[in-house]
């Protein structure tokens, strides 16, 4: 029988971000999907050795969905534990506000289903994890000023 505790882990620490824009009146922020479109979520992608948090998140939305645009402050770290073949992994992502510069939308081949510029509140129903809704939520916070009551 095999303990909890004897299962093999490993960290992973990957970065990305809410890359968002004005379009008047609204705000919109880019959203990638996986999971064959079933899965609407936050771009985001492997830090590389010697590479810093900011440069990963501009680089990983700029690879999954065409946009680039620049670092404006750290939003939150979120940490969740998942499976990978016999053992577990135990991620931390840094994500990223980020002020949308310029390219078009193009979902990166082989890695993202789809990506699409949603509006804010659009974006707070489409995403598929609670954790990335709170990112959201926090963005909306700074660029609204938008206070959210609690549940």
């Amino acid at each position: 029988m095999t303990s909890r505790r004897s299962l093999s882990h490993r960290t992973a620490y990957s970065a990305g971000g809410v890359i968002y824009r004005i379009v008047a009146p609204q705000i919109e922020v880019a959203l990638i999907a996986t999971d064959r479109g079933e899965r609407w979520g936050l771009p985001k992608g492997h830090v590389n050795r010697g590479e810093t948090a900011e440069a990963a998140a501009v680089r990983e939305v700029a690879e999954e969905t065409g946009l680039f645009g620049v670092v404006e402050r750290h939003l939150a770290t979120i940490e969740y534990w998942f499976r990978s073949g016999s053992g577990r992994v135990h991620k931390y992502v840094d994500l990223f506000l980020l002020r949308y510069e310029h390219g078009e939308i193009r979902p990166q081949a082989g890695e993202v289903d789809d990506a699409r510029w949603f509006t804010l509140d659009e974006a707070l129903q489409r995403v598929s994890f609670e954790r990335e809704r709170d990112v959201l939520l926090l963005a909306r916070q700074i660029l609204c000023g938008v206070r959210d009551s609690p549940p």
